[in-house]
C-alpha cells in the first residue's frame, strides 16, 4: 500500500484525533531540550524551575502570568520516580501530571492533597513492586508531564517560592538508568507528511486508552498503523502535494472548533469548564471520577481534546482552575486594540483561591509586550481602585487611559486582535454551576 491511501475526511480525522499527541510531545521536546523562556532546559526525570513569572519571551500557548512554574518532563522507562514536595505553609500549589495524549491523570497541591510535606511514587503503567510509604502515582503513558504552579503575589514572595521550588525533588530509585525518551521520527520524511510519521512513532510508543484503540486503527490509511520503516520517506511528489492541502484542511477545521466548537457561550465568555474532561480512564491521586466532568460522546470528545491542546496545552480540570475565554464585545465583534473596552466585575467571581485575567495575542495566544509589564490583572494586583459601589472596572485597551482611575485598572492589549483568559483558582459551585457569570466585555462609545 502507499502512505496516502487516505481520503481527506480520513486525514482531517487522523489530525483531529493525533494532534493532542504530536503538540504535546513537540512541547515536551522543547523543555528537555532547549526550554521555554523562563523555563530553562532540563532532561528527563528532572525540575526545570522558573524564578520569574511569565512575559511575552514565553512564547508557549495561553501560559499563565500567575504563579511561577516548576516543569518537569518525566520518563518512567527507567523504573519508578520519587517525587517529594515540601510543605508550603497553606500557600497554593499544583502539581498536574499530564500523560502523552494530554489526559490530566493525577494532582499533588493545595486542593488535592493540601500543603503539608509528602511523598509520592511514580511507577510506570504495567509496574508491581514495592511501594514502601509513599503514595504511588500510576502513569498511563511512560512518559508524562508534571505541570507545577506556585501562588506569587509579588516580587517579596520570590525568595520564599524559591525555596519550596528547590525542596521539590524528583530522584529515580535506579540513578543509573538512562531514560528512553522520545522515538525519533525518521529524516528521511520530507515536511509535508512530517505530522503523521510524529503520530505513527508515537502513537505505537504511547499506546492510547483501550477505548481509542479502534478509532486509531480505522486510521490505518493514513499510514500511522505501518510498523518499522516509515512509509513517507518515499512518499510519491503528487502524494506530498496533496498532503499539504489535506493537512491545511484539517487544521482549519480545528482552528473552527475551537472558535465555534461545542463549548457554550455566556455574555460573549466560552465557559470551557469541560474543555478538559476527555479523560474518561485514568483517575490516581486528585483527579476525580466524577461524571460531571467525562465527555461521553466520542464525536465530541476527539475535537474538543485537540481544541483544548491547541487553545490552552496542559490546562486544568476545572475543579482545580476554571477557564472562560473572550473572542467578541458586547456587540458580537472580534475584540481589537483598535477600541476600548471596559469589563465590570459585580461582584468579583468567587473562589477559594483567587481569580485573574490575562491578556492573549490572537492567533498563537502568546502573552502581549506593553509599556507597563502587567500581563494580567487580578485580586491580588496592588494598587487597583474599586468603584464606589464595591465593584471592580477593568480597562482593556492598547493604548493607556488617559483617566488615572482607569489607568489604575488597565489590562493592555495588543494593536490587533486578543483574547483575554479568565482563571479561577478552586472555583466556587457557584461559578461552575452557572450561578455566578462573568459579563460581557462591554465596547466604549467613541
Amino acid at each position: 500500500m502507499t502512505a496516502l491511501e487516505a481520503d481527506r475526511q480520513t486525514i482531517i480525522q487522523a489530525y483531529l484525533y493525533g494532534f493532542p499527541l504530536v503538540f504535546n510531545l513537540d512541547q515536551v521536546t522543547r523543555y528537555t531540550t532547549t526550554g521555554v523562556g523562563s523555563n530553562p532546559a532540563a532532561p528527563f526525570n528532572a525540575l526545570s524551575h522558573a524564578r520569574t513569572l511569565a512575559g511575552p519571551a514565553d512564547t508557549f500557548v495561553t501560559i499563565n502570568n500567575d504563579t511561577l512554574y516548576s516543569m518537569a518532563q518525566v520518563d518512567l522507562s527507567v523504573g519508578p520516580v520519587e517525587l517529594r514536595v515540601p510543605d508550603t505553609a497553606g500557600r497554593y500549589y499544583v502539581l498536574q501530571f499530564v500523560d502523552a495524549w494530554t489526559n490530566n491523570f493525577a494532582y499533588v497541591g493545595h486542593r488535592a492533597t493540601g500543603t503539608r510535606a509528602g511523598t509520592f511514587l511514580l511507577v510506570p503503567p504495567s509496574w508491581d513492586g514495592d511501594t514502601g510509604d509513599a503514595v504511588v502515582i500510576r502513569f498511563p503513558t511512560t512518559v508524562a508531564s508534571i505541570v507545577g504552579r506556585w501562588a506569587v503575589s509579588g516580587d517579596d514572595e520570590l525568595p520564599a517560592v524559591h525555596a519550596l521550588q528547590d525542596a521539590t525533588t524528583l530522584t529515580p530509585r535506579n540513578p543509573d538508568a538512562v531514560p528512553a525518551g522520545l522515538a525519533l521520527p525518521d529524516p528521511g520524511v520530507p515536511e509535508s507528511a512530517l505530522f503523521l510519521e510524529k503520530l505513527r512513532v508515537w502513537s505505537q510508543q504511547f499506546p492510547p486508552a483501550p477505548r481509542d484503540r479502534p478509532l486509531q486503527a480505522s486510521l490505518a490509511s493514513t499510514g500511522i498503523a505501518v510498523v518499522g520503516d516509515s512509509p513517507y520517506a518515499s512518499i510519491a511528489l503528487s502524494d506530498a502535494a496533496r498532503l499539504v492541502g489535506d493537512l491545511e484542511a484539517a487544521q482549519q477545521s480545528l482552528h473552527s472548533f475551537l472558535t465555534h466548537g461545542s463549548t457554550p457561550e455566556v455574555n460573549g465568555w466560552k465557559l470551557t469548564f469541560h474543555a478538559f474532561d476527555y479523560n474518561l480512564d485514568y483517575f490516581e491521586i486528585g483527579a476525580l471520577d466524577d461524571d460531571r466532568f467525562k465527555i461521553v460522546d466520542s464525536e465530541v470528545r476527539i475535537p474538543e481534546r485537540a481544541a483544548a491542546a491547541l487553545g490552552g496545552l496542559w490546562g486544568n480540570h476545572a475543579y482545580e482552575a476554571a477557564y472562560i475565554v473572550s473572542y467578541v464585545d458586547d456587540h458580537g465583534d472580534q475584540l481589537t486594540g483598535e477600541r476600548t473596552y471596559t469589563l465590570r466585575l459585580d461582584p468579583e467571581p468567587p473562589v477559594s483561591a483567587y481569580w485573574s485575567l490575562t491578556m492573549y495575542s490572537v492567533p498563537d495566544f502568546y502573552l502581549v509586550e506593553n509599556p507597563i509589564e502587567r500581563y494580567s490583572i487580578g485580586d491580588r494586583t496592588p494598587g487597583l481602585v474599586r468603584d464606589e459601589d464595591g465593584a471592580l472596572t477593568i480597562t482593556i485597551s492598547h493604548e493607556r487611559p488617559a483617566d488615572e482611575r482607569a489607568a489604575a485598572n488597565w489590562l493592555p492589549s495588543p494593536a490587533g486582535d486578543f483574547r483575554p483568559v479568565m482563571r479561577m483558582y478552586e472555583p466556587a459551585p457557584a461559578a461552575l454551576e452557572g450561578h455566578y457569570t462573568v459579563p460581557a466585555i462591554t465596547r466604549s462609545a467613541g
